[in-house]
């Protein structure tokens, strides 16, 4: 049985990730910052139906957590297979000129930082160059990278324009060693996320813009990043999967 940690994984696509992923025989690590009640919740459900999955506290804007959940997961599930950098954090809407340092920080942090942070440890356990058996990273950017989402959140979006050279750079320094790196851009998902931006119905605004008229659901991207993780998409590195309606 393969392991695959997910981060941010107690709500939207870390969550609809770690149910597919489950069905599909993946033993998961269920990461969260605050949720206890909601990550234990998918584990119970994950564990109702044969699967298995444990669920581990760690702030992935911090590195000393960051070693810690990848330690924890190496004596709960042994060998890690694949990682999922899920986990970021959108803040209140507003124009760069409103925007301070604090607010900066924490994005980058939890944003960029973490990812790099836990590809990092991942890499020391998957890489044929470490002893390990190989394995896939798949990163969660956004449409925003390419959109830049102004007059809304330009820092959200450029951290995940970081995402997205991260994912080339790093798929071609890691090719060799049996590592496969992609990513997955979500477009308007009807998750949490938007409520911690100020605005709990943008999807419903936006809509009738992206060329599905309608907002994504978790799970479709959920599907992308499944098909990323796997040996299904063996030929493939470096790559992303616009899940965005056409956006």
């Amino acid at each position: 049985m393969k392991t695959m940690l997910i981060t941010g994984a107690s709500r939207g696509i870390g969550a609809a990730t770690a149910n597919l992923a489950a069905a599909a025989g993946y033993a998961i690590v269920i990461n969260y910052l605050r949720n206890k009640s909601a990550a234990d919740q998918i584990v119970s459900n994950i564990v109702s139906k044969g699967g298995k999955a444990v669920s581990i506290q760690a702030d992935v804007s911090r590195e000393e957590e960051i070693v810690r959940l990848f330690s924890e997961t190496d004596k709960l599930l042994g060998s890690l297979h694949v990682l999922v950098n899920n986990a970021g954090i959108l803040e209140k809407q507003m124009r760069l000129e409103e925007v301070d340092f604090a607010r900066l920080s924490r994005v980058f942090m939890a944003n960029v930082t973490g990812p790099f942070i836990c590809a990092r440890e991942a890499i020391k356990r998957m890489s044929l160059k470490h002893g390990g058996n190989g394995g896939s990273i798949v990163n969660v950017s956004s449409v925003a990278a390419k959109t830049g989402a102004p007059h809304e959140y330009i820092d959200y979006a450029a951290s995940k324009g970081a995402i997205d050279t991260f994912t080339i750079g790093l798929s071609k320094e890691l090719a060799a060693e049996g590592i496969r790196v992609n990513a997955v851009r979500p477009g308007f998902i009807y998750t949490d996320i938007h409520a911690d931006g100020g605005e709990p119905g943008r999807v419903e605004r936006m809509k009738d813009s992206i060329p599905l008229k309608r907002g994504g659901l978790a799970e479709e991207v959920a599907e992308a990043i499944l098909w990323l993780a796997s040996d299904r998409s063996s030929y493939s590195t470096g790559t992303f999967i616009d899940v965005s309606g056409g956006r």
